[in-house]
């Protein structure tokens, strides 16, 4: 007999979202969490957006999973009191040269199932943003922002209240095929079963799997470390809405979000590292003036200050073109009962909810 029905390898938001809803179902599951507390890397690193599910390949896990998991997310929010707010975002042209790219996200959207999208010209747009700088723009309505550690916590809280546990600072050595499922080995020498294994490492994924005895290498790509610098704004900013710039190859450019309280921060630029450090180079700033001023000409000189980084898992590389989350099963890999997720980066706050009914389908 098992320790446990499922054992869930990261206590980020995937890893959480997906064990809730394996506690809810009945099952009993445990989390292994190299950190103290849930969400300390790339969860608790990043913009804090409810993405709509503009940006990604129609048919692609990305989109459908963002779209998916949209819906469940805002319901989410609503029925556990989770702070968030539809503040709605602009992705801007700031010359006619960018507007096909702006169109091409529009047709692209609504191929993915987004429904809600509307062109505004200069002076809509303005309408809704004075201080906003560009010759057209394309209105996302329910893209939002949310507290991602309360929406963790809450994750938390569901996880446990269904006899559910997080086994903190006890991070995963290793596991191997055993009759009736899994032995794994964790930090301190404890050895426990489970029927299901489930890698949501992050940013440590592919070091998870390599740790798989029986799992071929030909299925574990290598993960590589993408930073994104955040810049705070030091005084109140003029905007009410998101404000993303024409996208880039590897993100979204240096764009505004809010936060709940209504501060304003920019970023994430594209940095490729080869270790996990969060340390801000405020030279780094200095190339986020222009970027800005394309679309908010009245930044102040010296307004920006180093706010914090967060590193995204990528599965391909600067010169590649950006892709697709994986989620491997057995029809994958060959391994019963094993699921592991590489290279789940934005959107996957958004998609959480919906990555986990997909790994729950690919375990049953």
């Amino acid at each position: 007999m098992s320790d446990c029905d499922a054992l869930v390898i990261g206590a980020g938001v995937v890893g959480l979202a997906i064990a809730r809803t394996l506690a809810r179902q009945g099952q009993s599951v445990i989390v292994l969490e190299q950190n103290e507390g849930i969400g300390m890397e790339t969860s608790s690193r990043n913009s804090e957006v409810i993405h709509a599910g503009l940006y990604y390949p129609t048919g692609s896990l990305k989109a459908q999973l963002c779209v998916e998991g949209k819906k469940a997310l805002y319901d989410f929010c609503a029925a556990y009191h989770v702070p968030h707010r539809r503040c709605g975002k602009l992705i801007v042209a700031v010359n006619e040269h960018e507007i096909p790219a702006i169109d091409a996200i529009k047709q692209k959207g609504i191929a993915n199932g987004v429904d809600d999208l509307i062109w505004l010209s200069a002076d809509e747009a303005r309408q809704k943003e004075p201080s906003l700088s560009c010759v057209a723009a394309l209105y996302s309505p329910s893209t939002g922002i949310i507290d991602s550690h309360a929406y963790m916590l809450a994750l938390q809280g569901d996880i446990e209240a269904h006899s559910g546990s997080i086994a903190f600072k006890t991070g995963f050595q290793s596991a191997r095929v055993v009759q009736g499922g899994f032995a794994v080995t964790a930090d301190g020498d404890v050895t426990l079963t489970t029927t299901r294994l489930i890698n949501a490492g992050g940013l440590h994924a592919s070091h998870v799997a390599r740790a798989i005895e029986g799992l071929a290498p030909d299925f574990i790509p290598e993960t590589r470390y993408a930073k994104g610098n955040y810049f705070s704004l030091s005084k109140k900013a003029p905007f009410t809405h998101l404000i993303y710039p024409a996208p880039h190859t590897h993100g979204l450019g240096v764009h505004l979000t809010l936060d709940m309280g209504g501060a304003a921060k920019f970023g994430p630029d594209v940095e490729w590292v080869d270790e996990i450090a969060y340390e801000v180079d405020p030279r780094r700033g200095d190339s986020f003036y222009a970027a800005i001023r394309t679309y908010w000409p009245d930044l102040p000189d010296d307004a920006l200050q180093p706010s914090y980084s967060g590193i995204r898992p990528k599965i391909c590389g600067p010169h590649d073109p950006a892709a697709d989350f994986r989620i491997d099963g057995a029809e994958v890999h060959g391994i019963p009962y094993l699921v592991n997720l590489f290279g789940v980066e934005s959107p996957g706050l958004t998609s959480s909810l919906a990555i986990a009914a997909r790994v729950s389908a690919l375990l049953s």
